[in-house]
């Protein structure tokens, strides 16, 4: 099966080695985007996806905007290619580059469809509270994920999960499942479902807006916002912006879910449910962990932070460097306390 791969990011990474180590597949040439300039050095660097096609000498193709560019179009002709696999590309494919394989183009997309069809399904399942998401391999069409399901693969999520942690184990299922996809297909062996459009969800692209911190919203949507949109989430301290990367809502429905080095958080709890302050507000340092936040309904360990120009530290760092005492208050970002 020759097969033209289509992906950008650390999360397409696993289906295109999974696509290389095995000899029933012929990967014929890729497609990513652009080289974009990062670091310190704001020097031009390859997607990760790239990386791995340089090092296995495979042609490569970045057009800018892959619709508009009629050398890429051609090439993509040329490999009279079975199967387009895409995962996490970035640019929407028109439906003349849909026709172009013989058999299939084939999505691989990070959630259970039909719901958190778009941009950002992992963040968003996170931010609202999911505990089960998933992989749907599916047919592609010239909507948005809206095209016919093939097959599905279930994971649970953690309290403590964030999109990085969750993005590298759906990476891991996303490329078993898409092996498992492409060999029924090749065998007739497999029935597309057509999606319920009414049971569908959105998870749409991030805005700057997503990421500030609300502290009259609970403990527990604080949390989700954290680690669905990590690692970029703000609140103000002392005036100054302060980025939040970890969190752990506390209270007894969560003891179960949590790790022994948090596990001291049970035992402080018949001081830390007696305590109560406004929203924002430091109600207790607890040694060896950090802040304790009081929210909108419940309360918030700050467990890692970043102060402006500094790299991320633990709360039990943050508070014993900034001298964090009780009764310190935590603000929308952008907004002076």
């Amino acid at each position: 099966m020759k097969i033209v791969f289509f992906g950008t990011p650390d999360f397409a990474v696993p289906t295109l080695s999974s696509l290389l180590s095995h000899p029933e597949f012929e990967v014929v040439g890729v497609v990513t985007q652009p080289d974009k300039r990062r670091g310190r050095g704001n020097q031009l660097m390859p997607s990760p996806v790239k990386d791995v096609a340089l090092n296995h000498s495979l042609s490569v193709w970045q057009p800018r905007r892959i619709k508009k560019d009629a050398e890429t179009l051609a090439k993509l002709r040329e490999t009279e290619a079975d199967v387009f696999v895409v995962v996490a590309y970035g640019q929407i494919l028109s439906q003349e580059i849909l026709d172009i394989p013989s058999l299939a183009c084939v999505n691989v997309h990070g959630s259970i469809l039909p719901k958190y069809r778009g941009a950002a399904p992992i963040q968003r399942c996170l931010f609202d509270g999911e505990k089960t998401t998933g992989i749907t391999t599916m047919l592609m069409d010239a909507g948005m994920d809206t095209g016919a399901m093939l097959l599905k693969a279930f994971a649970g999520i953690s309290l403590l999960d964030n999109a990085d942690s969750l993005a590298d184990r759906l990476a891991e299922v996303g490329a078993d499942l898409l092996i498992e996809t492409l060999v029924k297909l090749r065998d007739d062996k497999i029935e597309a479902v057509v999606q319920d459009d009414a049971e569908a969800t959105y998870a749409p692209m991030i805005k700057s807006a997503d990421y500030v911190l609300d502290w009259s919203k609970s403990a527990i949507a604080l949390h989700n916002q954290v680690r669905g949109f990590f690692p970029d989430c703000t609140t103000t301290f002392r005036g100054n912006s302060l980025k939040v990367i970890a969190t752990v809502p506390v209270g007894p429905e969560y003891w179960l879910q949590m790790p022994a080095d948090l596990r001291v958080l049970e035992r402080e709890w018949p001081v830390l449910s007696q305590l109560s302050g406004a929203n924002g507000e430091v109600v207790k340092v607890v040694k060896g962990l950090g802040a304790i936040v009081q929210t909108g309904d419940g309360l918030l360990l700050l467990r890692e932070v970043q102060l402006a120009g500094k790299k991320v530290q633990s709360g039990v760092d943050f508070a014993n460097g900034t001298r964090l005492v009780v009764g310190e208050v935590f603000g929308n970002a952008g907004v002076t306390d």
